[in-house]
């Protein structure tokens, strides 16, 4: 018989796939744990960054993000 394959993850609310990655986020973390709840924040935190630094970039006439956008 074959084996049966696992239902697909519910995607996040407003959300879908994480754009960080968990094991490196892990792995950055010296001298402590990381809650399940810390990754889908800083996700979130990430994504708010990226969002303002493409509306700058976009006020400056620009295509692309730079450093500064940050």
């Amino acid at each position: 018989m074959a084996a049966r394959k696992k239902p697909a993850a519910a995607k996040k609310k407003g959300g879908g796939d994480l754009i960080i990655s968990k094991s490196r986020t892990k792995a950055a973390v010296k001298k402590c744990n990381v809650g399940g709840e810390f990754y889908g924040a800083l996700d979130q935190a990430v994504r708010e960054l990226i969002k303002g630094a493409e509306t700058r970039a976009l006020g400056n006439k620009r295509k692309t993000l730079k450093a500064v956008d940050l």
